[in-house]
């Protein structure tokens, strides 16, 4: 029986590190077979799980020596937390091991949309020259509005900046009075004032149910009709039917959604995107490089060892 069960991919790498101390159970596609994930928790001290892989009260007691949860990223919403910590399992996010990537694709987001050249490959090829349309806007000069100036809000901004672009955000729990505000060169604003002022909005805030659908139909009507939309945070944040139909309308200018409310989606669930305009989707990749999953990984297993090595030696 194994130490750490590990449900989905991990850096190889790290994997072999941790099996040099522990019996370490991986296999990438365990996610999609719950029973053999219950089954192989019987003597788990620790469980690796990404973003897909439910850490419920079903899952607790398939592994009553379980001591950690490893979350290989930072959202928990499919980590029933109170139910962890009522048995004394730590939980235990990777933050900020993604957030330069996450914040580099979403200005490779913003470049590819309103630099819209990069997509005109095939006319070009069939010999098409149709540049006056695939004239685009710079970055410099535009505002910028973030929902959520967490870390990778904040490495968003230290880019966006780097463009020269104006950027406000909105976070309920960073106090304006707080000086990493000055330190990234960002005025605190209030939702409403992201909203209508930003051409583009980029989401960087947990799911909650706050935040459950914070985009929504009044949200939108709130927008620029040309603004741009940008989801990395969390699926559920944005309300999927809202956006699909004000990008058909015209009443919002596009939009890069990297999460979605139903995840994977299937042939089924993602037919409802089919046709929209002005629309990139992405499968949930933008925190997701070869160096970030190498980060992500040793800061998610350092952390599950911290916690391993405490409860041995009966240390706080």
């Amino acid at each position: 029986m194994s130490d750490i069960v590990i449900t989905e991919f991990l850096d190889e790498g790290v994997v072999r590190e941790l099996a040099k101390n522990y019996g370490v159970f991986h296999e990438a596609d365990l996610v999609d077979r719950r029973a053999d994930l219950l089954a192989a928790l019987g003597e788990a001290r620790a469980i690796i799980v990404r973003n897909r892989t439910w850490v419920n009260q079903e899952l607790l007691d398939a592994a009553p020596r379980l001591q950690v949860v490893g979350r290989v990223g930072v959202g928990v919403e499919r980590i029933d937390w109170d139910a962890c910590t009522a048995r004394g399992v730590e939980v235990c996010p990777a933050y900020g091991a993604n957030a330069i990537t996450v914040a580099e694709y979403t200005i490779a987001a913003l470049l590819l949309t309103w630099h819209g050249a990069f997509l005109a490959s095939q006319r070009v090829i069939d010999g098409d020259w149709p540049r006056e349309e695939m004239i685009g806007h710079d970055l410099s000069g535009r505002t910028l509005g973030l929902i959520g100036f967490g870390n990778i809000g904040r490495a968003v901004a230290k880019r966006a900046r780097a463009f020269d672009m104006t950027v406000i955000a909105s976070d309920p729990y960073v106090a304006p009075e707080e000086p990493v505000w000055v330190e990234y060169g960002v005025r605190p604003v209030t939702l409403e004032t992201v909203l209508g002022d930003a051409d583009a909005v980029s989401l960087h805030a947990p799911l909650t149910e706050e935040t459950r659908h914070i985009i929504d139909a009044a949200a939108i009507a709130g927008m620029k009709p040309s603004a741009l939309l940008i989801n990395t945070s969390r699926g559920g944040t944005v309300d999927e039917a809202a956006m699909i139909a004000a990008l058909r309308s015209g009443q919002l200018g596009g939009a890069v959604i990297d999460v979605f409310e139903r995840e994977p989606l299937t042939a089924e669930t993602g037919a409802v995107f089919a046709g929209v305009p002005n629309l990139i989707l992405t499968p949930h990749v933008a925190g997701l490089t070869e160096e970030s999953n190498h980060r992500v990984s040793a800061v998610t297993a350092a952390n599950v060892l911290r916690v391993l090595k405490q409860r041995e030696t009966g240390a706080s």
